[in-house]
């Protein structure tokens, strides 16, 4: 093949050993829920109606999300990049690099939630990647219009050019300082140059000193005097009132004049902080994205743009490279919305028993849908095509003229009689097009000889037309137009730097995109808290597709929230998004239709929207064992030896397709369990208050907040981990887990009482109960914290609750039969 035809990049199928078995579980798990169905609705329970009747609607919801959930995993496949080939087509000795410019995007709001040395690092690991350096632009969006912020990027920008020269002559991996250095590895490995030891313990004290300044920053910004910030100059800073400050922007690095310590040039690196006044909606992370998407397209108009966010550093420093194997592949390139890699994190204990990894997601569902349409975008660690963010439709592929035959028989016009009206069709509408074509010359000419067009007239008026079209979508910049009809990126010639900046000033204003297409059609989409679902779901209707890129080397890494109140916080974030994307006007079942999207993966984004909606059923479903416990009823009638068979091969087909996802997606036993656990756990706190609280906020307008307040907190490696936050997101399962026990206890005492008989029918009940306890398990540990003591307002609040359910205890008293006491005489004379 042709060198310059080459792929990049190609696709690996998972092996017909692994996924054939698997595909024919998931149609056999079809059959055996339709089996079961049959069963459980022909055979009701009549002393129990209402029980059985609720617990099979849960279940017919459960198979609905089931088969939403499953069958965009139909075709997963993984994929493999050739760097060697993109440095060949595209970085040949002694030619300046052709690989295409990238822009990254870097978006904090708060630096006392978000630490600046965290932030920095991930400047470093952008600025130090392995790309040339004229080719890369990082943008940092700081939303607060902090000070301290600033002051940091100005530090970072300074100790940068240290860094960058000293992680490219050594190879340095990870080129995040503060991840590099303390990580426990042996950092001689593959190192010859003989000054390596003797500059990394210079770069380490460096480092150290920077830290050390960055910290006395915030330590400095802790206390906010009472006439605001004001800068080195003794001007005031312009940020000191957060919702009402001008536009600022500042470039640090990439001017004339700033290089390295080795005198190399260094990446741009480049200050933003929107304008914001009162009474505008600024639309959060996807208006300060949308900000940043127009400040770079003035500056640099990079064609791709990568996102990260503030705590996610580049940990491959040839990540962008990685992209640019499926961005510029001569084959399938142009059809590349974006690049969509993992998302890794550090600093999670051993047995991550909140899931913070999300493994199952991230190496089963995401290579599901890559070999549909491609995975969805997860708001980090995604290199994008510009064109894509604007709105425009994806390239249309060529169709292959079809061959055509005139020797087809008579007999045969019955079957193909259609191709010679097709041909008639086509022979009538070639006539009709030069019929036009003519009529327009005739008219042109006529135009022509009376004088009534005058040279160009009819190029200009277009040209208007167009750039009024333009500007009503993208705003008035014509700078900024101008550069979005660039496919290729680039930027006007004879632009000073000085009118640019002023021009970039202007894309940030507040009244910017008033009366345009942004947040509605073009770049990030506003409508959710969630805006990165939406995004990608309007690039994929549009036609476009994704890749998503798992080097062996993970590309980036960030912090995950790793106690439990933190993480349940972060769940009900992502649920509050998708209800507010089903009740919009963008929800995927009715929307895009006609459009380029394929219906596995439209299955897939009503998957993402619809799943907050199963708390209910699973809220009901969890609080049914403690129910039958407490009642002596159950929701199943006395089970046959074919109900058994039906229930033995439900729970067998879940647990093997268990096993054989976890067998093609690499994904480990501990991990898996941890994931099913904390659905339920998540399932009955978090989706269920996102639930409500979207509800509130889109139908009545009421916009509700949950608090988390600091309890305790523990020193040692995970000390965060056993760091306990009160929440109201914990009193759900906090309850079904009290119910659950309580109910265990009362059936083994009631089973007790009543003799052997009442063992067998108790089975099914505690099987059923010890389900919910078990998935609640790490909830319970949760709570309990490092030293095994619950808290004293769990304990507090759990004795309320017990006591209120041991009065209804009472109240229903099953120890005793329904016509009162029954006594007998014993035969006994006691006296």
């Amino acid at each position: 093949m042709d060198e310059g035809r080459q792929p990049l990049s190609r696709k690996i199928p998972i092996k017909s050993s692994k996924i054939n078995p698997y595909r024919m579980l998931i149609v056999l798990r079809l059959v055996i829920l339709g089996l079961f169905f049959h069963y459980r609705i022909l055979h009701p329970v009549k002393d129990a109606y209402a029980l059985w009747l609720i617990s099979v609607i849960c279940e017919i919801w459960f198979a609905v999300s089931w088969v939403l959930d499953q069958f965009p995993k139909w075709y997963p496949i993984e994929r493999e990049t050739y760097l060697d080939r993109l440095s060949l087509r595209y970085e040949k000795e002694g030619k300046p690099s052709e690989l295409s410019p990238v822009d990254v995007f870097v978006s904090t709001v708060d630096p006392l939630k978000e630490p600046p040395l965290i932030t920095a690092n991930t400047v470093l690991s952008i600025l130090a990647v392995d790309y040339p350096v004229d080719k890369v632009a990082c943008y940092v969006s700081d939303d607060g219009a902090a000070m301290l912020t600033f002051e940091a990027l100005s530090e970072t920008a300074e100790f940068a050019r240290k860094w960058v020269p000293f992680c490219k002559k050594y190879c340095i991996e990870p080129r995040a300082p503060e991840w590099y250095f303390c990580h426990k590895m042996d950092y001689l490995k593959n190192k010859v140059h003989p000054a390596f030891v003797r500059e990394r313990r210079a770069m380490k004290r460096d480092y150290e000193e920077f830290k050390v300044k960055i910290n006395a920053l915030v330590a400095t910004a802790q206390k906010v005097p009472e006439d605001g910030w004001t800068m080195q100059d003794g001007t005031p800073w312009p940020g000191n009132s957060v919702r009402d400050h001008p536009g600022m922007i500042q470039v640090f690095l990439g001017s004339d004049g700033v290089r390295d310590v080795e005198n190399n040039e260094l990446p741009r690196l480049v200050y933003v902080s929107r304008e914001k006044r009162p009474g505008f909606d600024h639309h959060k992370k996807a208006g300060a994205m949308n900000s940043l998407i127009r400040v770079s397209g003035v500056l640099s108009n990079a064609p791709y743009l990568l996102n990260v966010d503030c705590d996610h550093y580049i940990n491959n420093s040839k990540a962008l490279r990685e992209a640019m194997c499926f961005m510029m592949d001569p084959q399938s390139g142009k059809k590349i919305c974006y690049v969509q890699f993992p998302q890794r994190f550090d600093g999670i204990d051993r047995h991550d028993r909140y899931s913070n990894r999300n493994v199952v997601f991230f190496d089963i569902n995401m290579k599901g849908l890559d070999g549909l349409q491609g995975p969805i975008y997860v708001g980090t660690g995604c290199v994008f095509r510009r064109q894509a963010l604007y709105g425009f439709d994806a390239p249309k592929k060529k169709k292959a003229p079809r061959k055509t035959c005139n020797c087809w028989p008579k007999w045969c016009l019955l079957c193909f009689g259609s191709r010679k009206n097709r041909k008639a069709k086509t022979v009538a509408a070639d006539k009709k097009k030069k019929n036009r074509e003519a009529s327009k010359q005739i008219h042109a000419l006529e135009n022509i000889e009376e004088g009534r067009v005058t040279k160009g007239s009819n190029v200009e008026q277009s040209t208007e037309a167009m750039q009024m079209k333009l500007e009503k979508k993208f705003g008035q910049s014509p700078v900024f137009v101008a550069s979005a009809r660039m496919e290729n990126g680039g930027m006007a010639r004879n632009a000073s730097p000085a009118c640019l900046l002023k021009e970039a000033i202007q894309v940030i204003s507040c009244g910017y995109e008033d009366k345009t297409e942004w947040g509605k059609e073009i770049g990030w989409i506003y409508g959710s808290v969630t805006e990165d679902i939406l995004t990608g779901f309007k690039m994929h209707s549009h036609g476009w597709r994704s890749v998503y890129c798992t080097p062996k080397l993970p590309a980036f890494k960030g912090s995950a929230p790793i106690n439990l109140s933190d993480r349940l916080h972060q769940v009900l974030r992502w649920a509050l998004g998708s209800v507010e994307i089903f009740l919009s006007r963008h929800c995927p079942i009715w929307y895009g239709y006609g459009g380029g999207l394929k219906w596995l993966e439209r299955l897939s984004y009503i998957n993402s929207v619809v799943y907050p909606w199963t708390s209910l059923p699973l809220i009901v479903y969890c609080s049914l064992p403690a129910i039958c416990l407490l009642t002596g009823k159950f929701i199943v009638p006395e089970i046959s030896n074919y109900a058994s068979i039906l229930f033995m091969a439900l729970f067998s087909s879940i647990a093997v397709t268990g096993i054989l996802e976890m067998q093609w997606g690499k994904v480990g036993i501990d991990d898996w369990w941890r994931n099913e656990q904390f659905w339920v756990i998540g399932g009955v706190s978090a989706h269920l208050f996102a639930l409500f609280q979207g509800l509130l906020k889109v139908l009545a307008g009421v916009d509700t907040n949950f608090t988390v307040t600091s309890k305790a907190a523990d020193d040692g490696e995970f000390s965060d981990l056993y760091l306990f936050k009160w929440t109201s997101l914990l009193i759900p399962p906090t309850t079904l887990l009290i119910i659950n026990v309580i109910g265990v206890i009362v059936g083994v005492s009631d089973a007790i009482s009543n003799g052997y008989d009442s063992w067998g029918p108790l089975f099914g009940r505690l099987f059923f109960a010890l389900w919910v306890i078990i998935h609640l398990y790490p909830f319970l540990k949760g709570l309990l914290g490092k030293q095994d003591r619950m808290p004293t307002i769990i304990v507090v609040w759990s004795i309320l609750l017990a006591s209120i359910l041991t009065l209804l205890w009472v109240r229903v008293n099953p120890f005793v039969a329904k016509g009162g006491p029954i006594l007998e005489i014993c035969g006994l004379d006691c006296l």
